[in-house]
């Protein structure tokens, strides 16, 4: 098997992560704009939806897209490719953890959260917006190690969704249910995901054959987003 096939895998592990907010929040969708009620109707989102919509459209193309960041193959083999998606992906992370940030201060808070959850959510939601203007920083200056290990932790932070999903059904069946129970299993979603990033960008010979550029390639601006 190649090098390029044996990196598929990564990709299409984090879209099966992301499946499941995703198909929540394709479902909400549906439900604000006058379809039928699949799942649960939250009233928080009646009076002003804007932010929820823009939160959960820009995690759809933060999500999927990104992923195809994680094939080294790809990305040296499309660099303009890289380069464009790289924008889009910027804009899209940061209007996922704006909005996150709006609706975690704006929104009335969701019944059975309490206050650890509400600062855990701005405390990653900042540190996701921190993480992608050092990304983007460290593009245009060519520091091209440093972007991409930025880049990683942020996307690490938006995909704890997924990862929340099992966090909180474990935390439940092992602990029970309550509040601070399902406030400390949200927030070992993301830090589990940020253990695995720090874990991805700290192994600099794994890393070395799937983040270096071609041969013909110039290292400053082979992972940048000018």
């Amino acid at each position: 098997m190649s090098s390029g096939e044996r990196s598929w895998p990564v990709p299409v592990g984090l879209v099966a992560l992301s499946a499941i907010p995703l198909a929540a929040g394709t479902l909400r969708l549906v439900q604000l704009a006058g379809g039928p009620a699949i799942m649960a109707a939250d009233h928080r989102f009646a009076g002003f939806p804007l932010p929820v919509v823009v939160h959960i459209l820009a995690a759809a193309v933060y999500a999927l897209v990104g992923s195809l960041q994680f094939v080294g193959r790809f990305r040296r083999r499309h660099l303009i490719w890289h380069r464009r998606a790289g924008r889009v992906l910027a804009a899209a992370g940061l209007l996922v953890a704006t909005s996150a940030l709006w609706m975690t201060l704006f929104y009335e808070a969701k019944p059975g959260t309490g206050d650890l959850l509400f600062l855990l959510r701005l405390a990653f939601a900042s540190a996701m917006v921190a993480a992608l203007v050092l990304g983007v920083t460290a593009a245009r200056r060519g520091d091209v190690a440093a972007h991409r290990a930025w880049m990683v932790r942020a996307y690490a932070i938006a995909l704890a969704a997924g990862t929340q999903a099992f966090t909180e059904g474990i935390s439940a069946a092992l602990f029970g249910t309550g509040v601070m129970t399902a406030d400390v299993a949200k927030g070992a979603g993301w830090v589990i995901n940020l253990a695995i990033a720090e874990l991805a960008v700290r192994r600099p010979t794994r890393l070395a054959i799937s983040a270096s550029p071609a041969p013909h390639d110039d290292s400053r601006t082979a992972g940048a987003l000018p």
